[in-house]
């Protein structure tokens, strides 16, 4: 199974600048997925980070990886247009190589562990077949603002998120 933009925008919130998957290339439900991110030029982060050294900022092929899991994470939730899948945690990052404009991130990311509110997945991305970072990652599902069930259910406020997150993330590291 295969995802093209189209079917990504139906996935993530993420837009332009900060969409970070081009396509996804291979599936398998609840278990693994591969994603291509194309580099470009174009891209903002290029024009300061370092003018006429370019180099993709590690911090966004992390998040790369994360919108990968996030797709991962979210396809099976009949509801997954109410939810929201947020970074609770990044481990062992490793960074082994300069990721740069013309190159095409393969982002592999696969389930370790998912729970109805988190989710636990070893991340990697590769350019060329070399491996450029690595991370294992954790997420919480959490509502998405404005689509509540109902217009009467009480509204979140941002400390409720973060305790809602903190509990979904201590449930898939087993630190509860």
């Amino acid at each position: 199974m295969t995802f093209d933009i189209q079917e990504i925008l139906d996935f993530l919130p993420h837009r332009y600048p900060f969409l970070l998957i081009d396509r996804v290339v291979e599936f398998e439900p609840g278990k693994r997925l591969v994603a291509i991110k194309n580099v470009t030029i174009n891209e903002p982060h290029f024009t300061g980070h370092f003018p006429g050294h370019p180099i993709m900022p590690g911090v966004l092929v992390i998040e790369a990886m994360a919108q990968a899991g996030a797709i991962l994470m979210l396809h099976d939730m009949p509801d997954r247009h109410k939810k929201l899948a947020v970074f609770t945690g990044i481990e062992r990052a490793k960074f082994r190589q300069q990721v740069t404009p013309g190159d095409q991130l393969r982002i592999e990311v696969e389930v370790l562990a998912f729970r109805s509110r988190a989710g636990k997945m070893e991340s990697r991305a590769f350019v060329d077949g070399k491996m450029a970072c690595e991370a294992t990652l954790t997420c919480a599902i959490v509502p998405r603002k404005g689509a509540e069930e109902s217009s009467e259910a009480p509204k979140s406020s941002p400390d409720t998120n973060v305790e809602k997150m903190a509990e979904a993330a201590a449930a898939v590291t087993g630190t509860e």
